[in-house]
């Protein structure tokens, strides 16, 4: 696979706070990339790469209060801040993009996309994420995002932890995978790269979304692929089921062995369910490139 350049920039978001972005490629469809809940822009980049040079034009950002963007004074997150932030960005594209939106993102794009007229997007793909989850693995991800407040003496100890959150993983994450997603701190301890204080506000306004979830659900009316993980504690075959009563055109695709962690788990088989399912959406062809190569053990 050829090299793909990327163009980083500050995106000014609707209030001022900055959103570092990733754009790569110059073709067409454009797709824009939404990560989850306490990642970053990091996490799309083995996707990006390949739909980039597939032909496709890959946008990615940090959320704010994540990454490389910017936190909001006093630590006052709402859920309306991020939906607004993703419009805007949707906005500013050349063409309406495909969304591919993990967990909070794929949520902030399906409000985005019942609720507001004209649609911002030419399509949807929601990856591990329905209107209603599993508690328990909403739990799981806030219990190890709580862990450690002190953060990490050095990089191996942050891999250690990281290792037991995710044991589905072949490899320990290495120094140069994690240092984009730590920060040294004045009394040189590394803690994650996302603001703390949006526990206190992102996570308390979740479960009051659920009804508006539902009903921007039903609204939908662009074509929309689910990904899910086999091994998700977060997205569950109820969850699915019902998910498909509200969105009837919908299509959805398991992804054997993936854990919520769908991307990171299994990126082969994510990036080419996306790429059958652009060149469904685009039948001219106009997205249509080389088969990317089946994954290999």
């Amino acid at each position: 696979m050829r090299m793909v350049s990327i163009h980083t920039s500050a995106f000014p978001s609707h209030d001022g706070v900055p959103l570092a972005v990733d754009v790569r490629g110059a073709g067409a469809p454009t797709l824009l990339f939404a990560h989850g809940f306490g990642q970053t822009r990091g996490a799309w980049n083995g996707a990006a790469d390949v739909l980039a040079t597939r032909g496709c034009r890959c946008v990615s950002f940090d959320s704010r209060g994540h990454g490389e963007s910017g936190r909001v004074t006093g630590g006052d997150y709402h859920m309306d801040q991020f939906a607004g932030d993703l419009h805007a960005l949707a906005l500013a594209q050349p063409e309406p993009p495909v969304l591919v939106g993990a967990s909070m993102g794929g949520l902030l794009g399906l409000v985005l996309a019942g609720e507001a007229r004209p649609a911002p997007f030419r399509a949807l793909v929601l990856v591990d994420i329905t209107p209603r989850w599993e508690t328990a693995g909403v739990e799981r991800i806030l219990a190890f995002m709580q862990a450690h407040p002190d953060g990490f003496a050095d990089y191996a100890e942050a891999a250690e932890q990281v290792a037991a959150y995710l044991p589905q993983r072949r490899e320990r994450k290495r120094e140069e995978q994690l240092k984009p997603l730590l920060r040294e701190g004045a009394d040189g301890r590394l803690r994650w790269h996302w603001d703390p204080a949006l526990l206190a506000g992102v996570v308390s306004e979740s479960e009051r979304y659920q009804p508006r979830l539902l009903a921007a659900a039903a609204r939908v009316d662009v074509p929309v692929l689910l990904l899910s993980g086999e091994r998700s504690d977060l997205v569950s075959r109820d969850t699915v089921a019902e998910f498909l009563k509200l969105v009837p055109h919908a299509r959805h695709v398991e992804v054997a062995g993936a854990t919520h962690m769908l991307a990171g788990d299994a990126n082969d088989a994510f990036t080419r369910e996306i790429a059958a399912f652009i060149d469904d959406v685009f039948p001219d062809g106009r997205a249509r490139r080389p088969t990317i190569p089946q994954e290999v053990h």
